[in-house]
C-alpha cells in the first residue's frame, strides 16, 4: 500500500489551482489537525458526492430540490439570469443586486471541443420562458460565451421574450489606457445615463 501522506498529496494536487507543494502543505495540515477535523472533512467529501444533485428547475447544484433560490418566494420568477456555471451564479449572488431566478447552463458552446447545444442545459430553460418578462444572459465575455449568448438570444427572441446581455466594460480601479479595444467598445455600448 502506498504511503498515506504521498497518496493524499497526489489526490490534493489534482484539485484545480493546487500544486504539489500546496498539496503537501494541506496534507500535513490535515495530519496535524485533530482527528475530528479529518473525519469531518472525509464525511463532507462523501456527502458532496452522495447528496448534491442538479436542481430540477434551474440546474443549480443543490442538496435539496428545488434549490433554495428557486424556492424563495421573494424572488421574481418573471426574470431569469442565464449563467455558464455555478461559480458564476455565486458571483452574481454576492453582489446582492439580482432578485430574479437563475438558469445554469453548465458550460458554453464550443464546437471545437465538441460542446454543442445538446451538451448544455438549454432545453431545460425552454419550459421556463412562459410568462417571462426578461431573460438576462450573463455568459462569459469569451468567444464561447458570446456564441452561447447569441444562440440563446436567437432561440428565445421569436417567442416574444425580452432578451438582454449584461454590460461588459472597464473594471473599477483600472486605467483606460491599459484596457483593450474590445473592452472599451463594450464599455461604450453598455453605458447608462447618470
Amino acid at each position: 500500500m502506498a504511503d498515506p501522506i504521498a497518496r493524499l498529496t497526489v489526490l490534493l494536487a489534482k484539485l484545480p489551482g493546487v500544486g504539489e507543494k500546496t498539496a503537501q502543505r494541506l496534507a500535513f495540515h490535515i495530519l496535524k489537525s485533530p482527528s475530528d477535523y479529518a473525519r469531518e472533512l472525509a464525511e463532507a467529501l462523501l456527502a458532496l458526492q452522495k447528496e448534491v444533485r442538479l436542481c430540477s428547475i434551474c440546474c443549480n447544484l443543490t442538496a435539496q430540490d428545488p434549490c433554495g433560490l428557486c424556492s424563495d418566494a421573494q424572488r421574481d420568477e418573471r426574470l431569469i439570469c442565464v449563467v455558464e456555471s455555478v461559480p458564476d451564479l455565486l458571483a452574481l449572488e454576492r453582489t446582492r443586486e439580482f432578485r430574479g431566478r437563475y438558469h445554469v447552463l453548465h458550460g458554453a458552446l464550443s464546437p471545437l471541443d465538441g460542446v454543442g447545444p445538446d451538451q448544455l442545459k438549454i432545453k431545460e430553460l425552454l419550459p421556463r420562458l412562459r410568462g417571462l418578462n426578461e431573460l438576462i444572459i450573463a455568459t462569459d465575455p469569451t468567444v464561447e460565451g458570446e456564441a452561447t449568448a447569441l444562440y440563446i438570444s436567437r432561440l428565445v427572441k421569436p417567442l416574444g421574450v425580452r432578451v438582454t446581455r449584461i454590460a461588459q466594460g472597464v473594471p473599477t480601479g483600472s486605467d483606460l489606457e491599459y484596457a483593450d479595444q474590445v473592452t472599451l467598445a463594450r464599455a461604450l455600448q453598455g453605458r447608462r445615463e447618470l
